[in-house]
């Protein structure tokens, strides 16, 4: 006889990739029943969700009562190049997941992982402030106006953390790689944001799970700074020489082929009024993190 009850049966789309590996065992130790969907082997469901057949058919099987999307394409420059890509990934399959629940009357609540790039200019931003200056952010924004037909919260964010993930890296992943073999890397100064780390980020999904807030929410970390200030507090947590970084502007770089906002930072008031909670601060944030890595090793 199962035992979990049917309010805690959990889809999580996407869930291959970096915060789907990490949410997951998080959840499971909580009590839910998880199951997860993906693109690869390593997930039970491998059902094309920019497909409306497919869609339904994984979801009238499941029944689930809590789905968690985390299916994107969040290359900037894929999405500039190929918009018909970032459209059915980023809005095609949000379409089919809310079509689902609006057609089978169903009582799922949507929790809608969405980005921090549809802010730009000078932060703190709030949920009105939005400012799409790329493809991936035109099309994530769609994305969150298509989730906003059904129950959901549509969690606006940024993230970082040691990747359990076996085919993608994090940012400090390639922080962490670059600065143990003093690899020459450039990180920029003019670049502002106030991520989570993957595993604050998985506790507050779960909350907003339980609580289930309806509408846009930022969320985020107190006290955000430059990339490269970030790089250099991760490299100083770690203890780890930075003496191979450079400080750099993103216009004195060629490789970036996409214009990337300048400050996502967010302003996370409503998350934590909403849900009664206070958000840690990014320097802690770096801090946890850094445990991460230590006993990794």
């Amino acid at each position: 006889m199962n035992s979990i009850q049917p309010e805690k049966r959990v889809l999580i789309l996407g869930g291959s990739g970096l915060l789907g590996t990490f949410l997951m065992p998080i959840l499971r130790s909580r009590g839910y029943r998880v199951d997860l969907h993906g693109r690869t082997n390593a997930t039970k469901y491998n059902a094309d969700i920019s497909h409306a057949g497919e869609t339904f058919k994984l979801l009238d099987l499941i029944k689930p009562a809590v789905i968690v999307n985390l299916i994107g394409l969040t290359d900037v420059d894929r999405c500039e190049e190929h918009p018909n890509k970032a459209f059915l990934s980023n809005v095609r399959t949000v379409e089919n997941v809310a079509d689902w629940i609006k057609q089978r009357n169903s009582l799922c609540f949507l929790v809608h992982i969405s980005t921090d790039q549809v802010y730009d200019g000078v932060g703190l931003h709030k949920e009105g402030a939005v400012t799409l200056k790329n493809y991936y952010a035109f099309s994530k924004y769609a994305g969150e106006l298509v989730a906003a037909r059904v129950p959901s919260a549509i969690l606006r964010t940024n993230f970082f953390g040691h990747s359990r993930c076996a085919t993608r890296s994090s940012l400090t992943d390639w922080l962490f790689h670059s600065l143990s073999n003093r690899n020459a890397i450039q990180v920029f100064d003019d670049v502002f944001f106030n991520p989570l780390s993957m595993a604050t980020l998985s506790e507050m999904i779960e909350l907003v799970m339980q609580r289930k807030p309806i509408g846009v929410l930022n969320l985020g970390s107190h006290g955000g700074m430059s990339k490269a200030d970030f790089a250099f507090a991760f490299a100083e947590e770690l203890g780890l020489s930075a003496n191979a970084m450079t400080r750099n502007s993103t216009s004195q770089v060629t490789f970036l082929k996409t214009y990337r906002p300048k400050d996502m930072r967010m302003d996370c008031s409503k998350f934590e009024n909403t849900l009664g909670v206070k958000l840690p601060l990014l320097k802690d944030e770096i801090k946890r993190v850094a445990r991460e890595y230590y006993e990794a090793t």
